[in-house]
């Protein structure tokens, strides 16, 4: 099984997003940090806008942030939206080919239950998860502190122990 460049695109911009201490960053932020195309990420951007993923800020300082906590999106869940054909054979539907021995066939229903134990591993992992080498992800990735702003605390950092 291979997920298409679209649900890789998704992931990233949503990771890039989670890890902005001001959540908001421009298409040619992320596009630049991964090195993939802004005309893809423009798209994959919009979609997950419609998907109530993510929210844009117009005008000037403005740009794109998460419209939910990180630890509310679940990434199986975002894989099921970005990848609505998980057909991994041409007899699955929604191709629905025809097939002789689609009465007797084992071997569409193993791959079916790989398919769905595929999206229940990733079903137990959040935005939140994917980001918790926090610095180090951020290093790599060139996203500095915002000027004039204060780094956003971790959960619970902060509280008296």
């Amino acid at each position: 099984m291979r997920l298409t460049n679209y649900t890789d695109y998704a992931l990233r911009l949503l990771m890039y997003l989670a890890l902005r201490d001001d959540g908001l960053a421009t298409i040619g932020d992320v596009a630049h940090s991964f090195g993939i195309s802004r005309n893809h990420l423009m798209k994959v951007a919009h979609e997950l806008g419609v998907a109530g993923y993510i929210e844009t800020v117009r005008g000037r300082g403005g740009g794109l942030r998460l419209a939910r906590s990180p630890g509310a999106i679940v990434l199986g869940d975002v894989v099921r939206y970005a990848e609505p054909d998980m057909s991994l054979v041409p007899c699955f539907k929604p191709m629905d080919e025809p097939c002789p021995i689609r009465k007797l066939c084992v071997l569409q229903q193993a791959l079916d239950r790989a398919r769905w134990a595929f999206l229940e591993v990733l079903d137990g992992y959040t935005l939140e998860d994917l980001v918790k080498p926090r610095s180090g992800l951020r290093k790599i990735l060139s996203i500095g502190p915002v000027p004039g702003k204060a780094a956003r605390l971790p959960a619970g950092a902060g509280t008296a122990a």
